[in-house]
């Protein structure tokens, strides 16, 4: 493509002059970044932002006259941006390059958010995103109308088109404005913008870079409303540190939902004061040799605010009625025969469960599930469900119907795993699908009695898959799971008889029986946790294999920038300076105990 560029100092009303910078670009921009669908046929069509009048009664500072012709001159020797518009995972909805308006960030920017403790909580995150590579002190102020002024703008915006989680964003030479009607949609644009600048802004202290964005708009907002991923703490226990950096990663890529499963036959990971040796007798073991461990309320808690700063809801799961060896060890009146098992340190499931027919459990159920729900400010309560299969038939689904009675009793909407289908129906009931069959008929009748689905299909999105047979951990039980596998499949139509409009999302769920550390977490996520999360937040018609594969391909540079473990795909197309071979690197353990 070739540029038209002219460079004049003028006279114009001002006796210092202005500035005048005009490009005609002679080409059209690269069709890989013209992203720009047509509008829906619902909604009113999208314009690009008028240019604002000339006033031509006021004489520019003289500062700002320099500060002008500084970028002026900086963007006519300068190279274009090296990330183009469309290089975002997930993919956005609509993006319109304009190769013209190019802004380079310079350390004298501000960030300007509206004056909403949100927003101002979005700028201030912001700019402990960039401050850190670029070394520039980046003020966060806030203000009525906040406008870019060369540097950063986040604004709430009256856009009912956007929805609670969408943005807009716009690059322009004057500076970056992100557009939402909520501080959620605000912290979305924020990634996006992440991902715009190159990718040495992930380093962790100052470097020497251009922080050039490549100019034009972006207009995004998620496909469905739940888009998560599970951490599976029971097995192997991972210190509050470690969730926090999964939390981070969750929210990079747009992710609004954790599940945390707390509980499991290796032990038990929540303080419950009403019932104290769940945590310190249950937790003290885990898989192998591995050391137990429990979060207090208190490491809860913290968990659940850092994430709620990111705009990601916690889901705790209690699992029920079985995989509670580690809840028998520590109080045998729950066991159908009233004597302790012995501690749990394997990876079978199934044999294990509290006695339906015991009101004492009914005591034990309504207790714990009060202090977590009470710990707990998302609406969401998981009871687990699955693999019960010592109990049966009416004794399961009367336990279910008791444990739904419970949640709905503590103001809470009941999740659980798609076994509690022949359950009768609670109102708002999601079921968390992890079958590896599309058809299943028992499923679909339950959403036809209004029970929602997320889907976690064990053959496309369970993290703890192997990637390939020479994976040196995980399962293959349900598959190998290659980043492709984990990209191609459409979560709208994936159960039979099941609509599109009864499937709240996706989640991504990491079983760790075979993960001992923070760098194996992070090598079974990457990359395709980014792949899941794109399933979840883009339109359908975005969905190509090729492009995602070559967008993927560019967040290699940012994790290995940022210090983050992941696996090396052999399908995905790594820059030629990044190793090829896949390799978990030896990693001092996360701390495991809390007491």
């Amino acid at each position: 493509m070739s540029v038209k560029v002219t460079f004049a100092i003028t006279a114009a009303n001002t006796p210092l002059g202005a500035v005048v910078v005009s490009s005609a670009p002679t080409a059209a921009p690269d069709p890989l970044d013209a992203g720009t669908a047509p509008h829906r046929a619902d909604e009113p069509a999208r314009h690009a932002d008028p240019a604002p009048p000339v006033l031509a009664d006021r004489a520019p500072a003289a500062p700002e006259l320099a500060r002008a012709a500084a970028q002026a001159a900086g963007d006519l020797l300068a190279p274009p941006s090296p990330v183009r518009l469309g290089d975002v995972v997930p993919a956005p909805e609509q993006v319109t390059p304009d190769p013209a308006a190019d802004f380079t960030l310079l350390p004298e920017a501000a960030i300007r958010v509206s004056t909403d403790a949100g927003a101002l909580a979005v700028g201030e995150q912001l700019a402990a995103l960039l401050r850190p590579a670029t070394g520039y002190p980046l003020p966060v102020t806030d203000a009525a109308r906040p406008e870019p002024a060369g540097g950063i703008a986040l604004v709430l915006d009256d856009d009912p088109g956007l929805g609670p989680e969408g943005y807009r964003l716009d690059v322009t030479p004057a500076g970056v404005r992100i557009g939402a009607t909520t501080p959620a949609g605000l912290l979305h644009g924020v990634q996006t913008l992440r991902q715009l600048f190159p990718a040495a802004i992930e380093n962790p202290t100052p470097v020497a870079e251009r922080w050039a964005l490549p100019g034009g708009s972006i207009t995004d907002r998620p496909r469905f409303a739940y888009r998560g991923a599970m951490l599976d703490v029971a097995r192997h226990f991972f210190g509050v540190d470690a969730v926090l950096r999964v939390i981070d990663h969750l929210a990079r890529y747009k992710l609004n939902h954790l599940h945390l499963h707390l509980t499991d036959d290796q032990g038990w990971r929540i303080a419950v004061d009403s019932w104290p040796r769940l945590a310190t007798v249950g937790g003290a073991t885990a898989v192998g040799d591995a050391p137990g461990g429990w979060y207090t309320k208190a490491d809860y808690r913290r968990i659940v605010a850092y994430a709620a700063q990111r705009h990601i809801t916690v889901v705790p799961e209690i699992d029920l009625p079985g995989h509670t060896n580690a809840a028998l060890t520590a109080y045998p009146e729950l066991a159908p025969d009233g004597v302790a098992p012995p501690p749990y340190t394997g990876t079978e499931v199934g044999f294990s469960y509290v006695d339906p027919a015991n009101e004492r459990t009914y005591d034990f159920v309504a207790d714990v599930l009060g202090e977590v729900a009470a710990l707990t400010p998302g609406p969401l309560l998981h009871v687990g469900g699955d693999e019960a299969f010592k109990v049966k038939g009416t004794a399961y689904t009367g336990f279910v119907e008791r444990a739904q009675r419970i949640v709905a009793g503590l103001g809470k909407t009941v999740v659980g795993w798609h076994q509690l289908a022949p359950a009768a129906h609670a109102d708002g009931r999601v079921l968390q699908w992890w079958g590896t069959d599309g058809a299943d008929p028992v499923t679909a009748d339950a959403v036809r009695r209004g029970a929602r689905l997320i889907l976690s299909p064990g053959n496309h999105v369970y993290l703890d898959m192997k990637y390939a047979p020479d994976t040196p951990i995980g399962h293959d039980w349900a598959g190998l799971i290659d980043v492709r596998r984990a990209y191609d499949w459409d979560p709208g139509t994936h159960v039979a008889d099941v609509p599109a409009e009864a499937v709240l999302g996706v989640e991504a769920p990491l079983w760790t029986e075979s993960v001992t550390s923070l760098a194996e977490i992070e090598f079974m996520l990457l990359p395709r946790l980014p792949a899941v999360a794109e399933l979840g937040w883009s339109p359908r018609a975005t969905h190509d294999w090729t492009a995602f594969r070559e967008r993927l391909a560019g967040q290699g540079r940012r994790w290995t920038a940022a210090g983050i473990t992941f696996h090396r795909a052999p399908e995905v197309p790594w820059p030629a300076d990044e190793p090829a071979t896949a390799h978990i690197p030896a990693q001092v353990g996360t701390p495991t105990t809390t007491a």
